[in-house]
């Protein structure tokens, strides 16, 4: 009976042992990483410009995650036209680890709207119907970070009382060296007037996919929500194209009748 007491002592000592080693490592600080959601494309219409037509539409990206996504640039002089870029990933002990990011952070000039925009943030892709061949794709001329809107739904852990990246990315400040600009957990960012060329689109059915983070350039907690899409009926009376929406598809770049 003794013996088996040791036994019993001895395997409750080591399996205080393991736990004491896993509750050594969960005692370090965790990293708060972000989670884009990707929205589906809304407020589609078609527009002339010139002999080009024009699909235009507003997109929008949730942080979801439990910490914000925050980006860095900064260039040596303002001879240099663009910024480097680098993700700052915050902990729970409040300090960050920094990792490059590609693309960089360049200032586009729009006449009534100027700003620095990180590239390849965004694409968006015409795709034959159910979600196949590309036959049009865009990247935006990059993209301006911010917290734009409260998402819906219940906050994450640690979502702000209020925005916090406000600054609209160094709005007509081309002589900037230095510059943040992100979106906190809880909070998005959307983005009008984007747009593919339809101009020598046939007739049919297409889905418009958006797709945040395409490269995984940003690290986030999750990617399997990084892409949303439409199912889309073009139609045409004689050169002139309409546009009909037959299909909302969250969390997927294809997109069925019934989702």
């Amino acid at each position: 009976m003794r013996w088996v007491v040791v036994l019993v002592v001895s395997a409750a000592g080591v399996a205080l042992g393991a736990a004491g080693l896993l509750l050594l490592r969960d005692d370090g600080p965790k990293e708060l990483l972000p989670d884009l959601d990707q929205a589906a494309p809304t407020n589609l219409e078609i527009i002339q410009d010139g002999d080009v037509y024009r699909l235009v539409f507003a997109a929008a990206v949730d942080n979801v995650g439990p910490g914000p996504l925050l980006v860095e640039g900064e260039r040596p002089s303002s001879e240099t036209a663009a910024m480097s870029a680098r993700q700052l990933v915050r902990r729970t002990d409040g300090s960050a680890r920094t990792r490059r990011v590609q693309g960089g952070i360049a200032y586009a000039d729009l006449g009534r709207r100027s700003e620095w925009r990180l590239a390849g943030f965004e694409v968006y892709e015409l795709r034959t119907a159910p979600g196949g061949q590309v036959i049009q794709s865009a990247a935006p001329a990059g993209s301006c970070l911010g917290d734009r809107y409260r998402t819906e739904g219940a906050p994450p852990p640690g979502r702000p009382d209020r925005p916090v990246w406000t600054d609209e990315c160094g709005r007509d400040q081309p002589g900037l060296l230095v510059l943040r600009e992100g979106i906190s957990q809880g909070f998005g960012a959307d983005f009008d007037g984007q747009s593919v060329d339809v101009t020598n689109v046939p007739a049919g059915r297409y889905v418009l996919v958006h797709r945040v983070n395409p490269q995984r350039s940003l690290e986030e907690g999750d990617y399997a929500n990084n892409a949303a899409s439409l199912l889309i009926q073009l139609r045409r009376a004689g050169s002139i194209p309409s546009v009909r929406v037959l299909a909302r598809c969250p969390c997927a770049d294809t997109c069925a009748p019934g989702g």
